[in-house]
């Protein structure tokens, strides 16, 4: 696989403060990669760096490029959606059609009207005149028409109603994605993606507590529901996390084999949801 991020050491500091703290890893091509974390662990700033809005210290490449000093040619291949959408309100969205196609070489006019005819966006209205969903949806169809190496979404469904979301990824993996490109997201509902990611990262107060394919975590990590002595003995072999569910205990463990743990009760691989929330657990012990 060919890399299109690389970090090494990353690190980004506010005074005695650090958003991000000595970060490591690789993002390949042909891949979505769900970025999760907790309000303030460090994810926008992060977010920032790769997309050459903040400096840092350590070594950051994206594309073959430093983000911060080239970020000229980085926008190129580059599309980026945040949680809040920052179009001008007066502007009608033909216009900004006319605008993205005069600025961006990579922009296909022809695409973009392809795409929004199948929504209720008509050309002829102003941004003011466009619900959140709609606005979300005329993010989309522009990002979809540019052909870029590197998808970043910031919280790109926040806000929307569950059909709006279930549509804006339903189109993103059908319209968009394939083997040439990549997927950078991040989302407080990473229940309605974790199917859709090839990789998982979690962040918390600026460090990485897990980078890892999907396909690893069911081999890795393991959920147990126990009860009564078994669950006592089961608790010597060092779960991770612990929860209460209707009188049974529920262990989280790292490492261990599932088949080991099979003898006190009943298996699984936990949720991105439950594993996120025992390593922030682990973390913070």
């Amino acid at each position: 696989m060919t890399s299109l991020v690389n970090a090494r050491g990353v690190t980004k500091r506010y005074g005695n403060l650090y958003a991000v703290d000595n970060v490591s890893f690789d993002i390949e091509k042909g891949r979505i990669l769900g970025l999760i974390g907790p309000n303030g662990a460090g994810k926008t700033t992060l977010l920032k760096a790769v997309l050459g809005l903040t400096d840092c210290e350590g070594e950051l490449s994206v594309l073959g490029l430093d983000p911060f000093r080239q970020r000229k040619e980085l926008m190129q291949n580059i599309c980026f959606i945040a949680d809040v959408a920052v179009l001008p309100r007066w502007i009608r969205v033909s216009q900004l059609l006319e605008f993205v196609e005069a600025v961006h070489p990579n922009f296909s006019r022809k695409r973009a009207d392809e795409l929004l005819r199948e929504t209720k966006v008509r050309s002829g209205a102003k941004v003011r005149e466009l619900s959140k969903g709609m606005i979300t949806q005329l993010h989309l169809s522009i990002i979809m028409s540019i052909d870029a190496k590197l998808l970043v979404l910031d919280e790109p469904t926040l806000g929307l109603d569950i059909l709006f979301r279930k549509e804006f990824y339903s189109n993103l993996l059908n319209d968009y994605f394939d083997e040439e490109r990549t997927i950078l997201v991040t989302t407080h509902q990473v229940e309605e993606i974790e199917n859709l990611l090839t990789d998982i990262m979690f962040i918390n107060d600026g460090k990485i507590l897990l980078d890892a394919p999907m396909d690893d975590l069911a081999g890795k990590f393991v959920e147990l529901m126990t009860s009564g002595e078994k669950a006592n003995e089961a608790s010597r072999l060092g779960p991770i996390y612990e929860r209460e569910v209707f009188g049974k205990r529920v262990m989280l463990f790292e490492g261990v084999e599932r088949s080991r743990l099979a003898e006190f009760g009943e298996c699984h691989t936990p949720s991105v949801a439950d594993l996120f929330v025992a390593k922030v657990k682990e973390a913070r012990k």
